[in-house]
């Protein structure tokens, strides 16, 4: 949850970047992960082993200039990241080990580069 400027940010290494500054908007995802067992019955009742639930959160950046770009490709182009996001459930900022999805943005020009979207997905169970 974005609760104010500083309470989503991400660090590789001894580098973290406060999200806040770069991005329009952060969506918050809580996918459960079911085992083989799970299912629908023919009553249509549900039964099955939840795995966990493994937290994704989608921010949109905003339009970067060609330093913040160059900023923020080196967290993205990681193997690993740890965003730190206030959860709901816990009531307390977390820290989450997490991969990124693909990335990608369109150059309208010379230094006109438009927004884009990614994901910071769980690498464990919540």
């Amino acid at each position: 949850m974005f609760i104010d400027a500083n309470s989503l940010s991400v660090t590789v290494g001894s580098t973290t970047i406060n999200l806040g500054d770069y991005i329009l908007d952060a969506k918050y995802q809580y996918p459960k992960l079911w085992s083989d067992d799970s299912g629908r019955n023919l009553k249509g009742t549900m039964s099955g082993t939840l795995l966990g639930i493994f937290p994704k959160v989608t921010v949109t950046f905003r339009k970067l200039n060609q330093t913040e770009m160059e900023n923020i490709s080196k967290i993205l182009d990681s193997t690993t990241q740890t965003l730190h996001y206030y959860d709901p459930n816990k009531k307390t900022t977390v820290n989450l080990s997490t991969y990124t999805g693909d990335w990608e943005f369109t150059n309208n020009g010379i230094g006109n580069n438009s927004s884009f979207t990614i994901s910071f997905i769980a690498r464990s169970k919540r």
